[in-house]
């Protein structure tokens, strides 16, 4: 080995700086020269300016993503609201007022009705929304939205509650007058039926009723009052009927009534005494007045006379001759056969 060529391959190597050769460097370098006094102020202040934009941008990312993050909570809240809103507003609008126009008198017990006019007076929280502009006022009103979101569910809840009762209090009103009006029938129908025997026209409408009867009784402690209803229409359709039936067989017991007087009148006057004059000859008379003479024509056994008033006699003969009325017919000659029959 050649020791000039090992001193050359040392003299080649290049030295390794250290820290110590980098700070001495800085303060004046390795060689002895000094570097700028402001370029370390410099460099700290790049790194201040660097690290402050970096951590603005970094805030400013942060701020972002609470923004967003406040925003779609708000947003949910509002679906909330309106949700609870619309069911409300439907019942509020739907079957409370329905329920709102029945009266105290048509419920069994008058403080649902009461209790349901306390419910429709309650005031709605009024509507915002998400109007703020940052995250600390969008999420003062996600809970403002939440607390009105509780307010439209718990009173759509008493509000259902109180509409269910005004309407079971007012269907057991119902069923009850059902009951009553049902029983105050049976009642009149019973009765019509003993005092209609043999009073009839048709005895099938009484049949009819005995059936309503039946059926009304056995539907009189139901729970339905549609077919409670139904039963009380039926009854009274067949009270009517031996109503009807009545009173037919009384108008033509009243029409027979009256033939039969009529016609005990006509035989009554027909067989009165009729006084009057008439004066007569022979078989035939004529008469010759109205309401209280006759004047008769003809022969007789006896010659020929007058007769007046209770029947004395002028002339040379006299005799008795039958009372002539209207109900003979007799109004011009009629011949006096010696029977003493009347002929026209």
């Amino acid at each position: 080995m050649n020791p000039e060529n090992e001193i050359d391959k040392t003299e080649a190597l290049e030295p390794v700086e250290t820290a110590a050769a980098n700070v001495a460097e800085a303060r004046g370098g390795v060689d002895g020269r000094k570097r700028p006094k402001w370029l370390l102020p410099l460099i700290a202040v790049v790194c201040a300016v660097v690290l402050v934009v970096a951590g603005g941008v970094g805030w400013n990312m942060y701020r972002g993503a609470k923004l967003a993050e406040a925003k779609e909570a708000c947003a949910t809240a509002a679906d909330g609201v309106r949700s609870q809103a619309n069911e409300y507003n439907a019942l509020l609008n739907g079957d409370a007022a329905d329920a709102a126009a029945v009266k105290a008198e048509q419920v069994k017990d008058a403080k649902t009705v009461e209790s349901l006019g306390k419910e429709l007076k309650a005031s709605a929280p009024e509507y915002e929304g998400c109007v703020a502009e940052d995250a600390k006022g969008l999420d003062a009103a996600t809970v403002k939205l939440g607390e009105q979101a509780d307010w439209y569910k718990t009173h759509e809840q008493s509000l259902s509650k109180a509409v269910k009762a005004v309407t079971e209090s007012k269907a057991a009103k119902r069923l009850d007058d059902a009951k009553a009006n049902l029983k105050a029938k049976l009642d009149e129908a019973s009765k019509l039926l003993t005092d209609s025997d043999g009073k009839v026209q048709d005895n099938a409408t009484r049949e009819t009723l005995t059936n309503a009867i039946d059926a009304a009784t056995r539907l009189k402690d139901a729970n339905d009052a549609t077919k409670i209803d139904k039963a009380h229409k039926t009854l009274e359709d067949a009270i009517n009927g031996v109503n009807a039936s009545v009173q037919a067989k009384t108008d033509a017991d009243a029409q027979a009534a009256a033939a039969a007087a009529a016609a005990a009148a006509a035989q009554a006057q027909a067989q009165s005494t009729y006084s009057g004059g008439s004066s007569y000859s022979g078989n035939t008379y004529r008469r010759t007045g109205t309401g209280g003479s006759n004047a008769y024509r003809g022969t007789t056994s006896g010659g020929s006379g007058s007769n007046s008033g209770s029947g004395s006699t002028g002339g040379s003969a006299s005799t008795t001759r039958p009372n002539l009325n209207g109900a003979y017919g007799c109004t011009e000659d009629c011949y006096v056969p010696p029977n003493n029959l009347i002929q026209h």
